[in-house]
């Protein structure tokens, strides 16, 4: 009889495994450092958004008639109390500014939740069942994506009427066949796989298989599906703000910031060039993070 020890199984703790992949994960998305700038700034954005009230040096909706279309304080004419100037009714644009994140962060979080939640269904339903219920489901999202996105969009708000809601909840049904179409793809292909069958033969049913089996394993497309939408709805609700069926006046978004100031592009260049550069800076960061999520979480662009 051999007198050596079998050497002890190691098994780590639902926490560590969770710490592991999570460090995993940083490293991978680390090394896009465009993806690291771009964390960077949305986490400012975030911050700002958050703390509005305190970093705005005024109310934004509020008007001073001593101090219209003032340029901002480096510029000759400019004046220290309004740092980036004022737009034509004498509001300062730092104000708006700093309170026109609030507004694209939360358009964003609810176009992607909506879209996200709505898509996810969708997409399970059609993948898991297939048959008649995905070419229905499937034909419906063809549908809306053979129109142009912002064209569908405004033909959406225009029947439910303008105003922020509506062109959140328009803007929501245009990017839903993205989700869908994606998941449907995840779980057909997850349904191939022995886990599933395992999990069948041991008698889960159907709902159980669809969000406690199959989902948790197709959400790594999901999650950078969802950043790069988050960035287009920015996009979209501020180009349908600069439309007039968006946000209204005077919401200090930023979309409609800039149709405010179309009239006054030639002779005050900065009412129309700080809302551009927040909308230019904020899309761009939450594309580059996008890019990162991507390369962190598909296995295939993973670097040894």
């Amino acid at each position: 009889m051999s007198d050596i020890a079998p050497t002890p199984v190691v098994r780590l703790s639902d926490a560590a495994i969770r710490r592991r992949m999570l460090a995993e994960f940083w490293f991978y998305f680390r090394q896009n450092r465009g993806a690291v700038a771009g964390l960077f700034v949305f986490i400012l954005l975030v911050l700002i958004a958050v703390f509005a009230p305190l970093l705005a040096p005024h109310d934004p909706t509020m008007q001073y008639r001593d101090a219209l279309l003032v340029p901002p304080a480096w510029q000759e004419g400019g004046r220290a109390a309004f740092p980036l100037g004022t737009d034509a009714v004498g509001r300062d644009m730092l104000s708006r500014l700093i309170y026109g994140a609030q507004y694209s962060l939360f358009i964003g979080i609810v176009v992607v939740a909506i879209a996200l939640i709505g898509g996810v269904i969708l997409g399970l339903l059609a993948g898991y069942f297939g048959g008649w219920v995905d070419t229905v489901i499937m034909r419906v999202m063809d549908v809306i994506l053979a129109f142009p996105s912002l064209l569908l969009a405004l033909v959406l708000v225009a029947v439910l009427g303008p105003g922020l809601t509506n062109a959140m909840i328009a803007i929501a049904i245009v990017y839903q066949p993205h989700f869908a179409r994606l998941t449907r793809a995840a779980v057909m292909s997850e349904m191939k796989r022995e886990y599933v069958t395992a999990a069948r033969v041991a008698g889960a049913g159907n709902l159980r298989l669809m969000f406690k089996t199959i989902l948790p394993n197709c959400l790594a497309p999901l999650i950078v599906q969802a950043t790069l939408s988050f960035s287009s709805a920015v996009l979209d609700s501020a180009a349908l703000g600069f439309l007039g069926m968006g946000a209204q006046p005077p919401a200090p978004e930023w979309g409609t910031m800039l149709a405010e100031a179309r009239e006054f592009i030639l002779r005050a260049w900065w009412v129309v060039t700080f809302p551009g550069l927040a909308i230019l800076i904020s899309v761009l960061a939450i594309n580059l993070m996008g890019d990162g999520l991507r390369d962190a979480l598909d296995p295939k662009l993973k670097r040894s």
